[in-house]
């Protein structure tokens, strides 16, 4: 993880005190959540994947890998909701490098940035593929 993601992340200036407090607390439980490395993440790259209720908790639980829409809803339910152990267990760093600059699109604000803070490989993909 890179040195940033070690330290909570400050808030955008010129919010409120509660406001930024309550942002840099919510990107801070994103950040605990993340892998070392995109490389710890091995996760499947076709077939059907189910997910547990603590990670699909108010919708769909399997998604095909094969149907473009179910790959993306996948990653972006893992991204918000998945825990540490489920980062590697889901995701895989090729799919995510290839459907991030898409998905950023479609996570929380606080989602992108963390992960875009901690691997600025994502972020490159971002601005390669503009």
């Amino acid at each position: 993880m890179s040195s940033s993601s070690q330290h909570p992340a400050s808030a955008p200036s010129g919010l409120p005190d509660a406001v930024a407090e309550d942002l840099a607390l919510y990107r801070e439980k994103f950040r605990r959540r993340l892998p070392e490395s995109l490389d710890e993440l091995h996760g499947p790259t076709q077939g059907v994947v189910e997910l547990p209720l603590h990670i699909a908790w108010s919708g769909m639980t399997s998604y095909d890998l094969g149907k473009p829409r179910q790959r993306m809803g996948l990653y972006r339910t893992v991204l918000h909701e998945g825990l540490h152990d489920d980062l590697p267990r889901y995701l895989n760093q090729d799919l995510l490098l290839q459907l991030w600059p898409v998905l950023r699109t479609l996570v929380g604000r606080s989602v992108r940035a963390v992960w875009e803070d901690a691997f600025p490989q994502l972020a490159s993909r971002t601005r390669a593929a503009a």
